[in-house]
């Protein structure tokens, strides 16, 4: 049997475009009067999907909505007004009349959809790392700049520490005393050996957090630890190349016994930088700001300009050369509006 032809991304674009379509139609199906739905009651978004929204009352039951027409985003996370119907139709209970503004939204770049939201009201985001893949800490600093940008708190997570040689762990433990040197929290944990799970639980206490990494380093294994009880499937590091397979297809909101949320999104698959400003990407870097703006040259493009301040701080050792290094790698991305890193 000859091989199905992959199909362009104009394809798959029609074909995502026609299933919204008939998703959007369904949904109007089920109207209601005025008189058939209760009271405007607050709830929290679980899940999003389609026209239809799983919604939390206050009462932590849940409840599938239909959307108005007039709400033109909502994600998980979401804070709503909804109003439950009467009658169910279809497993359909109620419907979301308006959404509250929100404290914080995490958005990821789409090469056809502009900046798409992920998630909402997050307070926190883990920026999950590990052994095996390789450690890579450019794609820490990428993380950090859109958590700087969406003024969302940046947690950094060394999982898998179970695999540390004492050669890895000096390599490692170098990159990571960057980030402690900035001001950055940083933890340790094993999903395999539970070490340092009691100090990352307790991190995510009272927060809502949303777990951020390259496939492979744990993220569905490490909520699976410390909510055990959730069941989420994981699947194993590919011998063959060394990364994980996602796992996740509909973001979620679970709650913590002890208190907290957690936001487990695929979303997270495609987190590109190439919509930020080279100012904005400045500013991801906070332990540029008493340097940005001093440079000889407005213009200056931090890469061999003469009278680059940046330069100037990392031979005076006030900036660390790896931090400038990445740094003029992101600047460089930006170049290419069709970029897009693929961290899972």
């Amino acid at each position: 049997m000859a091989k199905a032809k992959k199909l362009t991304k104009g394809q798959v674009r029609r074909i995502k475009a026609n299933q919204t379509k008939k998703l959007q139609s369904n949904a109007d199906d089920i109207k209601w009067q005025d008189d058939e739905l209760g009271d405007v009651q607050m709830g929290t978004v679980i899940s999003r999907f389609g026209q239809h929204a799983d919604v939390e009352n206050t009462h932590g039951e849940c409840v599938r909505c239909n959307l108005r027409r007039s709400i033109k985003s909502l994600v998980c996370g979401d804070k709503v007004l909804w109003r439950e119907s009467k009658t169910h139709e279809h497993s359909i209970s109620g419907i979301i009349e308006a959404v509250h503004e929100r404290d914080s939204v995490l958005a990821r770049p789409d090469v056809y959809d502009g900046v798409k939201p992920i998630a909402a009201n997050i307070s926190q985001i883990i920026i999950v790392s590990s052994v095996l893949p390789a450690f890579n800490s450019d794609i820490i600093d990428r993380y950090i700049v859109a958590a700087e940008e969406t003024g969302i708190k940046p947690i950094i997570v060394l999982n898998k520490i179970d695999l540390l040689t004492p050669e890895l762990t000096k390599t490692i433990e170098s990159q990571l005393a960057i980030y402690r040197d900035i001001g950055y929290q940083v933890l340790y944990v094993s999903s395999e050996t539970t070490d340092g799970l009691s100090q990352l639980k307790q991190q995510l206490n009272q927060q809502t957090s949303i777990f951020v990494g390259q496939s492979g380093v744990g993220k569905s294994t490490l909520t699976n630890s410390l909510m055990p009880e959730l069941g989420i499937l994981t699947k194993d590091v590919s011998e063959n190349s060394g990364l994980g397979q996602h796992t996740t297809t509909v973001a979620r909101l679970y709650h913590f016994t002890e208190g907290g949320d957690l936001i487990d999104s695929p979303g997270i698959r495609e987190f590109g930088l190439w919509h930020l400003t080279p100012e904005q990407v400045c500013n991801g870097f906070t332990d540029f700001a008493d340097f940005l703006g001093t440079c000889k040259f407005r213009d200056c493009k931090h890469q061999k300009d003469p009278g680059c301040a940046l330069i100037k701080a990392v031979e005076n050792k006030q900036i660390h050369p790896e931090r400038l290094a990445s740094f003029q790698r992101i600047l460089a991305s930006l170049n290419d509006n069709t970029l897009t890193s693929r961290f899972n």
